[in-house]
């Protein structure tokens, strides 16, 4: 059995609440010290690491140690599937966490726990946090309420304010290697091991994204047309062209993820007012119905935003390896399949030239995070890939 079949193995024998948490065995050390040992437990934690690292992952087990006596399966398990009392999560389905959101958080900190050890505040999206709402978790990490653990996660504690940093323990989650995140994606998927490598890689080992790629054809087949779109633009045109393509990739990708649940959600709360399948909706449950329907409004920008957000991350492998093979090295591309196209480019282009377009294609995803439109940060971007030189 090889390296990565013995992580698995591993894996899938860890006891309760840490049977998911894969990859991390020195964090889970450091958690489990801290929820067996008050003197190493601090009031606020900040988890980070890369996208698909398994932040909430650990966030939500770490949680169940604590709020669960040891060895306390059956709340462990209630705390997991997020119906324990004393715990509550916070993942925003917006593109940032709004004032209102996190206020209640803060007011829900001051509450004993009910039932458990502790009460356990998760913030799963705390790099989405404006300067104001920051503000807003502050005074509650100043002041912190007895008896009560926040755990934040963010991709980096430099995505968050210096006065947040300052107050929290840093426990920092590292990259799983390629080989291992397709080991774990053969296993739990059953997919062929040359296409859990191939999705592992273009994945960047990002876990939930390399199992839907391996799972899911279509989005392999759209990743690979999108990449190839863009090394033909050549111009203003056929960078409106590309532009439009990844904002519509990324549109189609967000409805296919999100109408199946909206529909299912709308069905439940029509239910739930009594309301028979295919009536009328009547008046009284109008405004239910019309802020479930803003929910997924916003729900579906920020998944449209994050769509966009990936495609540009997939250009970001693609023009390293251009950088890599410029300056000789071939060993580790991600983006194996286009090797011929990448040399290509490599040869027609200086290393500074494509240092410009990696630029840019990070300022892109600041803009874009930042609400710009996606369409238009996507068409100045594409520009300089076609020229070598910013708008």
């Amino acid at each position: 059995m090889d390296a990565a079949s013995e992580t698995v193995t591993r894996v899938s024998e860890r006891a309760v609440p840490w049977g998911e948490v894969w990859g991390q065995t020195d964090a889970v050390r450091s958690l489990q010290a801290a929820a067996s040992d008050p003197a190493e437990l601090t009031h606020a934690w900040l988890i980070t690491g890369p996208p698909g690292s398994g932040r909430s992952t650990i966030a939500r087990a770490f949680a169940a140690a604590l709020i669960a006596e040891p060895g306390d399966e059956l709340v462990m398990r209630q705390v997991l599937a997020g119906t324990h009392p004393d715990y509550t999560a916070l993942r925003t389905e917006g593109v940032i966490i709004s004032i209102k959101d996190a206020r209640a958080l803060v007011e829900r900190s001051y509450f004993a726990p009910s039932l458990g050890r502790y009460r356990v505040i998760v913030m799963e999206d705390a790099d989405r946090m404006s300067e104001r709402t920051s503000n807003v978790l502050l005074k509650a990490l100043e002041e912190p309420p007895e008896r009560t653990i926040w755990v934040l996660c963010a991709p980096s504690d430099a995505d968050l304010l210096p006065t947040i940093r300052s107050r929290v323990r840093v426990l920092r989650l590292h990259d799983p290697e390629i080989a291992d995140v397709a080991a774990l994606v053969a296993e739990r998927t059953g997919v062929d091991v040359q296409i859990a490598e191939q999705s592992a890689r273009h994945a960047q080992r990002h876990i939930g994204m390399a199992q839907r790629l391996a799972t899911d054809a279509a989005s392999r087949d759209r990743r690979d047309a999108m990449l190839r779109a863009v090394l033909k633009v050549r111009g203003v045109s056929t960078a409106v062209e590309a532009a439009a393509q990844i904002d519509a990739g990324a549109s189609d990708d967000a409805k296919a993820l999100t109408a199946e649940r909206d529909e299912a959600e709308r069905a439940q709360l029509l239910a739930t007012m009594g309301v028979a399948p295919g009536a009328a909706v009547p008046p009284a449950v109008r405004s239910q119905v019309k802020a479930l329907e803003d929910e997924q409004k916003r729900r579906a920008t920020r998944s449209r935003r994050d769509g966009v957000d990936r495609v540009l991350t997939d250009l970001q492998s693609m023009y390293r390896d251009v950088l890599m093979l410029q300056f000789g090295r071939d060993h580790d591309l991600i983006n194996r399949e286009l090797e011929p196209e990448l040399r290509a480019v490599a040869k027609a282009w200086e290393p500074a030239r494509t240092v410009t377009v990696l630029d840019a294609i990070s300022a892109t995803r600041k803009n874009i995070e930042q609400n710009v439109a996606p369409a238009l940060a996507l068409e100045s971007m594409l520009i300089t890939v076609a020229s070598g030189r910013t708008p």
